[in-house]
Formats: C-alpha cells, sequence, structure tokens
C-alpha cells in the first residue's frame, strides 16, 4: 500500500503568511489522518528575495502553531536536499530531458522583444503570451547561440487548442481550454528553475501522492499535468484549496488584515486557538462544534467536508475564539503564558535601556512604557494635529511611510529611518515633520521612549497594525487616493 504523502512549499521571501500555515495545516491533517507523512520543502529559486533568515520565520512560526513535519532542511530525510536553491542540477537535467524529447524547447528572446511582442498583442485586441518564435529556429542556429554564451530560457511546449481536463478532489473534473495557456519558462536566465518545473520534479522524487494547494493555481494547472505526461510520471491526486477572505470577500492581503502569523503571536495569541482558527476555514467538524484540538481535527478529518465558498478571515471572531482557550487555561498555565508572551527577561531588556533614564520610581515604568506590552494604541486624534500640513496631507504622509516599511526586510532602527526619510524628502518636508505622526501611531502617547526605538523592538507586524489603525482613526484612504498615492510610491527613492 502507497504511503500518503503531502506537503508543503513555501517561499522565503517575507514574514510566514497565515495562508501557509492554513494549507500547511490542511496537507497535515489530510496526512496523518491517513497515516501517512508530511514533508516541508522550502521554495528558495528566487535569489534575491530569499533569505535564510526568512526561512527560519517559517520554521519558528510554524512550529509556534504545533504543526511539524517529518521531512525538511532542517530535520533531513531520504528525499532531500529539501531546498530548492541546492538542487539546481536536478532541475537541469530533467529540463535538458524534455528539450531531448521535443518537449521543451531554448529561447532567446531578451526582455526588450518580448515587451514590444506583448505591447503588440495587446494593439490588436489579443492576450498578451508568448508566439512561439523560438520554435522556428534551426538546430545550427540554436547550437551556435548556445556555444556562443547568448542568454536564453527554456520553455516547455503546450497544445494551441481543445482543453485539459484537471481532476480536482473537491471540484471534480475542471476543463480548461489550452488557449489560455502559455509557453512556460522552465529554466530561468539565471539557471534557476521556474515553480512549474521545479515543482514538478520535487514532487515527484519526493514521491509526493496528494497535492494540496491554494486555488490560485488551478487555472495553470494544465502545465503542471502536461510535464507530467511529459515525463511519463503518474501524477499526485490535486486538491486546490479556497483561499482565505478579507470580511469585505477580498483576497486576504496586509493592507486590509495582518497576514503575518508572528504579529498574531505577538498579539497575544494561543497557537492552540489559531491552529483551531484556521482549522474552521473552509472545514467544520462532524458535530458542527467550533472549538476543538488539533488531534481531534485530524481524527474526524475528510477534506470533502471543505467547502468552496471563501473562507472569511474575521480577526473579531479569532479574538472571540481565542477567549474560549484562554478562559479553559488553569490559573497557572495563563500565568506562564503572560510571562512568555510579552514579561519575559528578553523582551524586558529591550525595553529597559530605553526607560531606565526617565523614570524615577519603579511604579512610573507602566503608564511610560504601556504600549510595549499592548496590541493597538488607542491615540487621541488630536496629538495628529500638525502645523505645517492639512489633513489630508497627513493621512498621505503616513500611508507613503507605512508602504515603504511594509516593504522593508531588515527591520532595523538605520533602515526604519530610512523608509522615513526617502518619504519626507520626496515630498519636501523634514524628519521633525514625520516623527510626531509616527510617535503618536506606534505609542498613542504625547510622550515617551524614542519612537524609531520603539519601533524597533515592538517589530514590523504591531508597528504597521498601528499605522494601519491611526491612518483608519484619520479617516481611511479613499480608491482613488490609494491609486494616486501608489504612483506617488513608485517615484519614491
Amino acid at each position: 500500500m502507497t504511503t500518503v504523502r503531502t506537503r508543503i512549499a513555501p517561499s522565503p521571501t517575507g514574514d510566514p503568511h497565515v495562508g501557509t500555515a492554513y494549507i500547511a495545516l490542511f496537507n497535515l491533517c489530510f496526512a496523518r489522518q491517513h497515516g501517512g507523512e508530511f514533508i516541508l520543502r522550502i521554495e528558495d529559486t528566487d535569489q534575491v528575495r530569499s533569505t535564510r533568515e526568512s526561512e527560519q520565520q517559517i520554521y519558528d512560526a510554524l512550529r509556534w502553531l504545533g504543526i511539524e513535519w517529518n521531512e525538511g532542511p532542517d530535520v533531513g530525510g531520504p528525499y532531500g536536499p529539501y531546498r530548492q536553491s541546492e538542487r539546481g542540477e536536478i532541475y537541469r537535467k530533467y529540463a535538458l530531458e524534455l528539450v531531448e524529447k521535443g518537449h521543451a524547447f531554448y529561447c532567446f528572446c531578451t526582455p526588450e522583444e518580448l515587451d514590444q511582442m506583448r505591447a503588440e498583442q495587446m494593439a490588436r485586441g489579443e492576450t498578451p503570451r508568448y508566439d512561439g518564435r523560438g520554435l522556428l529556429l534551426s538546430d545550427e542556429d540554436v547550437q551556435r547561440r548556445l556555444a556562443a554564451g547568448e542568454p536564453h530560457v527554456i520553455r516547455m511546449k503546450v497544445p494551441s487548442e481543445g482543453v485539459c481536463v484537471v481532476p480536482d478532489m473537491l471540484r471534480g473534473d475542471v476543463e480548461i481550454p489550452w488557449d489560455r495557456m502559455d509557453m512556460q519558462v522552465l529554466m530561468k536566465t539565471d539557471g534557476l528553475p521556474t515553480y512549474f518545473l521545479a515543482n514538478v520534479v520535487d514532487d515527484h522524487l519526493m514521491k509526493i501522492t496528494h497535492v494540496l494547494r491554494g486555488e490560485e493555481w488551478l487555472p495553470s494547472a494544465p502545465k503542471l499535468i502536461l510535464l507530467y505526461e511529459y515525463f511519463g510520471w503518474e501524477k499526485p491526486q490535486l486538491c486546490y484549496m479556497p483561499l482565505l477572505r478579507n470580511p469585505d470577500k477580498s483576497k486576504l492581503s496586509k493592507r486590509k488584515n495582518p497576514t503575518s502569523i508572528t504579529f498574531y503571536e505577538r498579539m497575544g495569541f494561543l497557537p492552540q486557538a489559531m491552529l483551531n482558527y484556521l482549522g474552521r476555514m473552509g472545514w467544520s467538524m462532524p458535530d458542527e462544534r467550533e472549538k476543538f484540538t488539533l488531534e481531534e481535527m485530524i481524527a474526524n478529518f475528510d477534506v470533502q467536508r471543505v467547502s468552496l465558498g471563501g473562507p472569511i478571515f474575521d480577526l473579531e471572531k479569532l479574538s472571540w475564539l481565542n477567549g474560549q482557550w484562554m478562559r479553559d487555561l488553569s490559573v497557572e498555565e495563563f500565568a506562564a503564558g503572560v510571562q512568555k508572551w510579552a514579561f519575559n527577561s528578553d523582551y524586558l531588556m529591550k525595553i529597559a535601556p530605553h526607560v531606565q533614564g526617565r523614570v524615577e520610581t519603579f511604579s512610573q515604568i507602566a503608564p511610560l512604557a504601556s504600549f510595549f506590552f499592548a496590541g493597538g494604541v488607542q491615540p487621541d486624534k488630536a496629538l495628529f494635529a500638525h502645523k505645517k500640513l492639512s489633513d489630508d496631507q497627513v493621512r498621505q504622509l503616513m500611508q507613503l511611510i507605512l508602504w515603504k516599511l511594509e516593504a522593508l526586510r531588515q527591520w532595523e532602527k538605520e533602515r526604519i529611518t530610512g523608509c522615513i526619510q526617502a518619504v519626507v524628502e520626496h515630498l519636501e518636508l523634514k524628519l521633525r515633520d514625520a516623527m510626531p505622526l509616527m510617535f503618536a501611531a506606534v505609542t498613542g502617547q504625547a510622550s515617551s521612549v524614542s519612537v524609531l526605538d520603539a519601533m524597533e523592538i515592538l517589530g514590523p507586524d504591531l508597528t504597521r497594525f498601528r499605522l494601519r489603525q491611526a491612518i483608519e482613526l484619520l479617516g481611511g484612504v479613499s480608491k482613488k487616493e490609494n491609486k494616486e498615492w501608489e504612483k506617488l510610491l513608485a517615484s519614491i527613492g
């Protein structure tokens, strides 16, 4: 009997996303329910954005939730390496095999040629896609250009007509026309694979039997199925999970809802409550109870109980459920949880140097530093009154700074300052014009410790969350403003 093997393959390019945890949970439950194995693979072929720091955050966040894996980069296993960046020669071997079999071809088009191709297609009212010009090159021409070291990619051939039938465990057979498919790049000019080649090769070599992934990948499923056929491999069973949604039914995004797992840890949510809530996303227990453990979910798991309606990720509902878990703790467990959350020596040692010189008694610490131990803060709207800027200009300044901070990869005081500085200089302002606004938004107070020190200690998740709250307090950002200000953001260095 074949062992059920599922996997999760996150990219270490930013904060660990709740969507990653959601898909990981369902893969874990499916594998465990069938007595199988769950694998963690790191998809780090984007060498510009991938970092080992982000990779470690993925491990830490999933383990905080209670999600463990049988194989992975940190625990090893029989089918490693489990980082895609360490499997380059494997991918190249299989890409060349496709070329030799006539299922893929070399493309020497420059970015400029591809841009012109798309522009001409759009001018004719056509859907932009690769036109197959690389297929017209002779073997002699291809070999000459390869020998000359010309930059190139390897693309897969795809049919131009007919339909591909995608067997989905939730939807049944889904028909997708081939004329929607582009001739997908499999190997990039840097010699690294794209998602499509790497995932098919890895899933096959790692003996993955079932792939549960987000439904955003369903439209491109024909490419994956075709690759399995080209290689002559048995494809895994496919299950396209519904996407998490904001309360307004839009796709879950950090601009509307905190999406980082570390944010919820930092806010003081219990991991078992968080995991319980993610388990409720589009799935339910047979008896419909809302509160259940991971073990209970595994014991009762049936993927056919997944609802295709977009599950709503609602912070208020999560908070309610967390409260149910909180009240079930013993007093000793509650006290230990509080201490571990924020009243531990590591966190206090970060705060102490900034508070010690500002107090005369220990009793003065609480009012001065209380914002370090809060989730959100409630600043008085009057704190955002500005002598130099109008209310609209204040909102614009804060929104631009927030967007810059959302893109910041390394959360350090100097880099935080650099983000703020870039915005104020572009708006022909001074740093002192922005800092009182940052202070009010982040601390909720009129005076306390240095706001830049506070932002560094609080971390990116809480800082950004409080800035969003402050902007909402001031009236939020309209769709028109959002569009205009995003254009302005693009011009800021």
